[in-house]
């Protein structure tokens, strides 16, 4: 029996022995099943409640209306290209706006006069409403991808910015006193110290940058665009179609959630070291 014990808590077994754990802890867990009635009644609402209220099909159409326009798009239109082409768009302004707004705010957190010259220019930068540059982007550079990802990039790179910017700052003075007492290069603080500091706030501003690229891509498109799903949006409003318009909101939005879900898969495998972020934490 001790050899049985022994041979189950091996490291071999202990990784799919841990996630059927977390699994069944998962299922047991009291706000899981509150989410799922919620979800449930929600649909059932959906379905059966604008007819009940006397609400036109042309202003709320039905759940079961939404799907076989769906079921429809899918089959005879190009909606899987569409819906691919608007990934692709947000994949790529994602990792340039966090790549520029990382790299941005690592220069700024480590050099103060760098950010009293750029922080006004910065500022009045962030406080412009961003999807307002949309228009401009495409009188810039055309109806093609390109002013997709610039507002998609320009969208998400100030959370990144400042979360970065904060935490370099944020980092005990202590610290890198200590480090220089040890005769620490600068590029040896940065990192040993400042980098690994600011990764919980780095993580931070990438699952807001996820769901702000969405946003981003979505109103280029709509302002621009004859392809992707805001094109498909703005087609559907043209016509009337409402059961298109949620069809296509309905995707949008689990792109957006796919994406928050996949940065928080990439934080819990990178920030080993933090502590770990329960269920119920993906949806802060």
């Amino acid at each position: 029996m001790a050899v049985i014990q022994d041979a189950a808590l091996t490291p071999d077994h202990a990784g799919p022995v841990r996630r059927r754990v977390n699994l069944v802890s998962f299922l047991h867990r009291q706000e899981v099943w509150l989410s799922i009635l919620a979800l449930a009644a929600f649909l059932a609402s959906w379905e059966w409640g604008p007819p009940l209220l006397g609400i036109a099909p042309y202003n709320i159409p039905q759940m079961s209306a939404v799907w076989s326009e769906g079921l429809h798009m899918w089959a005879h239109g190009d909606l899987l290209r569409h819906t691919m082409i608007t990934c692709m768009e947000v994949i790529i302004g994602f990792a340039l706006g966090c790549a520029m707004g990382a790299i941005i705010g690592y220069a700024l957190g480590m050099s103060r006069l760098l950010e009293a010259v750029a922080s006004p220019y910065i500022l009045a930068l962030q406080i412009a409403p961003k999807v307002a540059f949309a228009p401009l982007f495409v009188m810039w550079f055309g109806y093609n991808i390109t002013p997709r990802i610039l507002t998609a990039v320009l969208i998400v790179f100030f959370p990144v910015l400042i979360n970065v910017l904060t935490a370099v700052r944020s980092v005990d003075p202590a610290m890198i006193d200590l480090a220089r007492l040890f005769r620490a290069s600068r590029a040896q603080i940065f990192w040993k110290i400042e980098f690994p500091w600011s990764m919980p706030a780095l993580f931070s501003g990438l699952r807001i940058g996820a769901t702000l690229a969405v946003i981003g891509v979505t109103v280029a498109e709509l302002v621009g665009g004859n392809v992707g799903l805001g094109a498909v949006l703005a087609e559907s409003e043209g016509q009337a179609n409402t059961a298109a318009v949620f069809v296509t909101i309905i995707l949008l939005t689990l792109i957006g959630i796919l994406a928050y879900v996949l940065v928080i898969l990439a934080e819990r495998m990178v920030l080993r070291y933090a502590p770990q972020r329960s269920a119920d934490d993906i949806g802060v």
